[in-house]
């Protein structure tokens, strides 16, 4: 796998990692475009990453202004439910920095999973003016199943190449099974895509995904076209890979 590793000592080194590089990428992006796309994730790691960059000294270093949220996933459920990606980003993040509402993309998880999905994708096609959106950044978890965003193992998702955005159904832990996720296509488009992956849990996924014996793995199959792909990784997680 041609990626970058970077391993931190815990879980608020990486976060602070991850923010530093969020700044960097926020400033070029909308130093030389005029605007910085990023896509979020959901879980416990990113959720330390959007509590740092509400706060000093990340928050007065990024332009705001010209910042676009999307969601690399979401899921599907009535209007108001706590149980969403939005909903970590909102609290951590989106309420407490001065970003314009018109600048937070939405996911519409109160519609039908092929609707919401038919929704986002002209969304994100509307963003960037036709089919081949190039995000400047897009953060992205993985499960101890091998999944990213909501691309799970088996799923028919995985093979989409021409959509954007697709629906998904998955069973995992107690969470809602329909989904929308960006696809592969959208993935490896992004200029910079950033794995972020903490705690011992995920030490074995992180083996396999990283020294191929998960070669099937949606989380293997993220290789940017022409971007950068990088992991960040705590020394829980990273303790199964050489070094």
């Amino acid at each position: 796998m041609d990626a970058e590793i970077v391993i931190l000592p815990d879980p608020d080194a990486l976060a602070h990692e991850a923010a530093r590089r969020f700044v960097a990428l926020a400033r070029e992006a909308a130093g030389s475009r005029g605007r910085f796309s990023v896509a979020l994730s959901g879980g416990s790691t990113p959720g330390r990453l959007y509590r740092l960059l509400a706060e000093e000294p990340y928050r007065d270093q990024i332009p705001w202004e010209d910042v676009h949220l999307f969601w690399g996933d979401e899921r599907c459920v009535p209007e108001g439910e706590a149980d969403t990606n939005f909903s970590l980003a909102d609290e951590a993040l989106i309420s407490r920095v001065p970003v314009p509402p018109e600048n937070v993309h939405l996911v519409r998880g109160d519609l039908a999973p092929e609707r919401a999905a038919r929704a986002y994708d002209l969304e994100v096609q509307d963003f960037f003016c036709g089919p081949h959106a190039r995000f400047d950044l897009i953060l992205l978890g993985l499960g101890e199943d091998g999944h990213t965003a909501s691309l799970f193992p088996g799923s028919p998702a995985l093979a989409e190449r021409k959509r954007l955005v697709a629906a998904a159904t998955a069973e995992y832990k107690d969470r809602p099974t329909q989904r929308v996720t960006l696809t592969l296509a959208a993935i490896n488009s992004a200029r910079q895509v950033l794995f972020l992956v903490s705690g011992s849990a995920k030490a074995a996924i992180v083996q396999a995904a990283l020294e191929g014996a998960g070669k099937d793995l949606p989380a293997r199959q993220v290789q940017p076209v022409a971007g950068r792909l990088t992991w960040l990784l705590d020394a829980e997680a990273a303790r199964l890979i050489a070094t």
